[in-house]
């Protein structure tokens, strides 16, 4: 019996390597390019993505760059009323952009950070992507159960997560235990279709839980990062 169960698990690693090695999950974002969102979910979307950017790149405040998005969704609101016909201040979509330059202009930035500013808006790249929003899914996950992910993450990666991250072997463990629950969140949210924007929602409280999660186990942000970086590598987004 306990040879037959050990040649069991051999079986059972071995399909999880070449799983790991061959499969290419399906990368799903939770913000699609192709799905139209109301100026709501527009507004929602630059405090998970660009106002963090904004922040780091312009060396800015979280309440200018608060300020900078009410501008945004503003001007969404004046362009759309614009094509609507039913804009009864502004003709065109470059008597908004004045408006836009000024309002920015009296955040009292740098001009460096004015030309920012305007060059991205210009662009209309406020709906720019980020991780925070992007779910993606390894569906070998949907068939092996918890323990065996996990016993057979511990038995293949431990060591080197120990090593890269700078962590001890129960910190690893528990890591491989948040990426398992990760995995399978994961796997729900991806249910939900991607015009559903409770999609984006529920990708980023997953992302958010998860981080809250590794810092109870005692990680730093560099560590969190470093081990993010490398179950991505080695583990979940295998061949990417």
């Amino acid at each position: 019996m306990q040879k037959q169960s050990f040649h069991s698990y051999f079986l059972s690693l071995l399909l999880f390597i070449l799983l790991i090695n061959c499969y290419t999950p399906s990368n799903l974002m939770a913000q699609d390019k192709t799905v139209s969102r109301s100026p709501e979910e527009q507004r929602e979307l630059f405090g998970y993505c660009e106002k963090p950017r904004l922040i780091k790149q312009l060396n800015i405040s979280e309440e200018t760059a608060d300020k900078i998005g009410d501008i945004i969704y503003w001007a969404t609101l004046q362009k759309l009323k614009i094509e609507a016909n039913t804009n009864d201040t502004f003709a065109t979509p470059n008597e908004v952009k004045e408006v836009v330059i000024k309002k920015y202009k009296n955040l009292r930035l740098s001009g460096d950070q004015l030309k920012v500013l305007v060059d991205k808006y210009e662009a209309g790249n406020n709906e720019e992507t980020c991780a925070i929003v992007t779910l993606t899914v390894n569906h070998q996950y949907d068939t092996l159960a918890k323990p065996q992910i996990l016993q057979l993450l511990k038995t293949r990666y431990r060591k080197q997560l120990i090593d890269k991250a700078g962590i001890n072997g129960r910190q690893a463990d528990n890591v491989f235990e948040v990426e398992v629950w990760k995995q399978k969140e994961a796997i729900d949210i991806a249910a939900i279709p991607v015009a559903d924007f409770n999609r984006v929602r529920k990708t980023v409280a997953m992302y958010r839980e998860r981080e809250r999660r590794f810092k109870v186990i005692g990680l730093t942000e560099q560590q969190i990062e470093t081990a993010v970086e490398f179950l991505n590598l080695h583990v979940l987004e295998a061949n990417k």
